[in-house]
């Protein structure tokens, strides 16, 4: 792995930074999250037209620009630096790639390019509060977080017209304004259960879509319920047999870009803080020359620096695919990281810090939030263990102390 960034990808970050700058200062922040949307529509025109960054993994004949998820990493991290609200992780990172990998060639000649010029939204609808599960961060996603053939989660039936799901997914990330749900359904009872993807369109009749208060307001969730929605299956009949190993695959690549994520959010939060220490003063000084506060933000210097490290290798290792999937260490590292850096802002602030108004809260909700949707960072540390068979020796034998 070469550390180096090349030019075009220091490009890309210098290019989406200078945008986010002039477009998403911390009030258009707060007056994108009130819209219908959830989101500054203007800005997502400008990042997709653009930039093109829904199309930065994708490549050139399906509309993208042909990088790797590196790139689209560094440039989620300049997202999460300004805690910017758009449909690219529901879209780019969670939809595209499964879109891409499982579709039928005609699925994929229809849909990617629209995904990748940002005129479609996507996003992934899971049973429940499955999502850590279904991506294979938390828990292994060949059990049945799908419903499994019981009452709940989303069931779909084979009719005479083609397939028809119901059932009710909770905290689908972008859901309430998404054009595209991809939505993961158990088929075939207990003698033949299987969890195939279906692709929902947003005017399908007896789809119901419903904005949930989050605790993040960046991040907006919604609760779909489908009520003999018709729906089309994703790929062909035997595709099912596939989808826990590439929503494991998209789960390993979702987390680098999270992580990354996460990085930038936890860096801006360090940089205002230690610019608020340095003009704030207390008995007669600065509160920055005080050697304690020096000390605590030397150490969540050091720990943002660790988990940029380790989101930018998850994300290396997920664009080369060997194998190894990191990515959910890298967010368990980087959800610490952005958790340690918004609570010593909030800390270090002073009394402005715990201020409705102020924008400090904000870092701390999307780590609490992250932690909510794809953590918390023991159950991703635990399930990476479990995989790696790190507390087991020889024959599967557990290890006792």
């Amino acid at each position: 792995m070469d550390t180096n960034l090349t030019a075009e990808q220091l490009d890309i970050r210098r290019t989406v930074r200078e945008l986010l700058l002039k477009r998403c200062g911390a009030e258009e922040v707060r007056a994108a999250v009130l819209t219908p949307a959830g989101y500054d529509t203007a800005l997502w025109s400008a990042l997709a037209g653009q930039l093109g960054l829904p199309g930065l993994a994708l490549a050139e004949s399906y509309g993208g620009v042909g990088c790797t998820i590196t790139e689209l990493a560094l440039a989620a991290e300049e997202l999460g630096a300004a805690l910017a609200p758009s449909p690219l992780l529901a879209t780019a990172v969670l939809t595209a790639p499964l879109v891409r990998a499982l579709g039928t060639e005609g699925q994929r000649a229809e849909l990617l390019p629209r995904l990748a010029a940002g005129e479609l939204t996507a996003a992934l609808a899971v049973p429940g509060t499955a999502l850590a599960t279904a991506l294979a961060l938390a828990d292994d996603n060949r059990g049945d977080w799908a419903g499994g053939g019981r009452a709940g989660g989303v069931q779909a039936r084979r009719t005479d017209d083609g397939w028809r799901l119901y059932g009710q997914a909770d905290q689908v990330l972008d859901g309430h304004s998404a054009g595209l749900l991809l939505v993961a359904a158990h088929t075939g009872g207990f003698a033949r259960s299987r969890t195939p993807l279906f692709l929902v369109r947003a005017d399908a009749a007896g789809l119901v879509r419903v904005r949930q208060t989050a605790l993040d307001e960046t991040r907006p969730r919604a609760r779909i319920e489908l009520r003999h929605v018709v729906a089309e299956l994703l790929g062909d009949d035997d595709a099912a047999t596939a989808v826990p190993g590439e929503l494991a695959a998209a789960g390993d690549a979702a987390a680098a870009v999270l992580a990354a994520e996460a990085v930038g959010a936890a860096d801006r939060a360090l940089e205002r803080t230690v610019e608020h220490v340095r003009q704030r003063e207390q008995f007669g000084r600065a509160v920055g020359s005080f050697q304690a506060v020096q000390h605590r933000l030397a150490d969540v210097y050091v720990q943002v620096q660790a988990a940029r490290s380790a989101a930018y290798y998850a994300a290396w290792s997920a664009g080369v695919g060997g194998g190894e999937r990191v990515g959910g260490l890298a967010l368990a590292q980087a959800l610490e990281a952005l958790r340690t850096a918004a609570a010593e802002a909030i800390q270090l602030h002073g009394g402005i810090g715990f201020t409705w108004e102020h924008e400090t809260h904000l870092y701390f909700k999307r780590a609490a939030g992250d932690e909510l949707l794809f953590g918390p960072g023991h159950r991703l540390r635990a399930h990476a263990a479990d995989a790696a068979g790190l507390f087991t020796a020889g024959h599967g034998a557990e290890v006792r102390v």
